[in-house]
């Protein structure tokens, strides 16, 4: 993250345009750039308080689209940036919106 922190995502995506903004030796490690968009998949073993925070984190740090799936609970938390967290129950669409416009995630329910 630009701020500092090493934090790494179950799924990261970058505009092409702000990857290829960056030094081949950026991309090589962890580069210095947020995010456009992220998702953290919740583990039997995760702390739904900790993720919160990472999530929390992110968009903090310039993430401007992310999503929390939380199969315990069958919800998925989305992050947005100048927004409050929406928690969605399951059955829910998820919309990529601006970030990814076309981009469409129907998430019916978790399953073991």
């Amino acid at each position: 993250m630009p701020g500092g922190g090493n934090r790494s995502p179950d799924v990261a995506w970058i505009k092409l345009s702000r990857w290829q903004a960056l030094t081949i030796e950026q991309r090589q490690k962890f580069p210095p750039i947020a995010p456009d968009f992220v998702i953290e998949l919740r583990s039997r073993t995760d702390e739904l308080p900790t993720l919160q925070e990472k999530m929390q984190e992110y968009r903090e740090s310039g993430v401007n689209l992310g999503w929390l799936f939380n199969p315990q609970d069958q919800q998925v938390e989305v992050y947005r940036q100048g927004q409050d967290t929406e928690v969605r129950s399951l059955p829910t669409e998820l919309l990529g919106k601006a970030i990814l416009p076309s981009f469409v995630l129907q998430v019916d329910r978790f399953t073991d």
